[in-house]
């Protein structure tokens, strides 16, 4: 009898290869590597090609196939390339979610998060890319719904839903901590209806128009607000002077402060600036406490 001809039993199979009598059983029973024959008292018998062919389907398992993938590769149903590739994704995939997962544990170790904000946090995170753009684009279509696409201000709506494709592959602990708060936010029904209401007045054209010089007014607030001026102090009044004609009336004077309110919420710019931690784009200095401080000189001096 030849090597070729020669037969195995799984006992001198497993000495062998090196692979435990169980394990060669269970591959056994899967079907991945079947008997050649039976011995006259019903043993299994395996030829030369069982050899390699469990060492084959050992590479594939430590590799992280399952035996129903290593049972169609040696049925030639697919190839080692295809599931190597597939493999590589799913791994891709895994990878991603523990990273995210490690970026949740530095967020709530640094924050001293409870239980309950660690499982907020690490169900937020995970969302999918998708998941996490259908969540704004679900905020944005309710805000904005039956507002024209041409409408003054309907910009904002598209500028909203900028959301990044995906989380970073290691997303950092302040991008993590970002995107939680974001999604809080975009479900709280007070932030919502007050977006609505500056889209819907923006829609009617009411948005500040002939007003005075953003830059101006940003300069000289920001002057008083690092100068600790109160906006009904004769100084606030004295700096009023140099964003508004002093002569305007009282009237105009409320009518610009009511539009300039419309148009002012700390939330909203919370909700740019988490957009831009998402994003990775540059940091800008808050600009509503200035337009805050200018409305209340406003309303002062009316």
């Amino acid at each position: 009898m030849s090597d070729r001809d020669e037969l195995f039993t799984i006992g001198e199979l497993a000495r062998r290869t090196g692979l435990a009598v169980r394990t060669i059983r269970f591959w056994s029973d899967a079907g991945v590597v079947p008997p050649t024959d039976r011995s006259p008292t019903g043993y299994r018998l395996y030829d030369t090609e069982a050899v390699a062919r469990l060492d084959l389907v050992r590479t594939l398992r430590e590799l992280g196939l399952d035996l129903p993938t290593v049972h169609r590769v040696l049925l030639r149903q697919t190839t080692v390339a295809d599931v190597a590739a597939a493999h590589v994704r799913a791994l891709d995939a895994e990878i991603r979610t523990l990273r995210v997962r490690r970026a949740v544990l530095r967020s709530v170790a640094h924050r001293g998060s409870s239980t309950e904000e660690m499982r907020i946090m690490h169900k937020m995170a995970k969302l999918s890319a998708a998941e996490r753009q259908q969540l704004i684009d679900d905020f944005v279509d309710a805000t904005f719904a039956g507002i024209p696409d041409d409408a003054p201000g309907a910009h904002i709506a598209r500028g909203m839903r900028s959301m990044p494709a995906e989380l970073p592959d290691d997303p950092s602990p302040e991008q993590v901590d970002a995107w939680v708060e974001l999604a809080e936010l975009v479900g709280d029904g007070s932030f919502q209806e007050r977006v609505r209401a500056m889209a819907v007045t923006g829609a009617a054209g009411a948005q500040p128009g002939a007003g005075p010089d953003p830059a101006r007014v940003s300069a000289v607030a920001a002057q008083a607000l690092s100068e600790g001026v109160a906006p009904d102090s004769a100084r606030g009044r004295e700096l009023l002077d140099r964003i508004v004609d002093p002569a305007l009336p009282a009237a105009d004077r409320v009518r610009l402060a009511d539009s300039m309110a419309t148009f002012t919420d700390r939330r909203v710019e919370r909700y740019w600036q988490l957009l831009g931690v998402l994003n990775g784009w540059p940091a800008r200095e808050p600009q509503v406490p200035a337009w805050e401080w200018f409305i209340e000189a406003l309303r002062a001096g009316a």
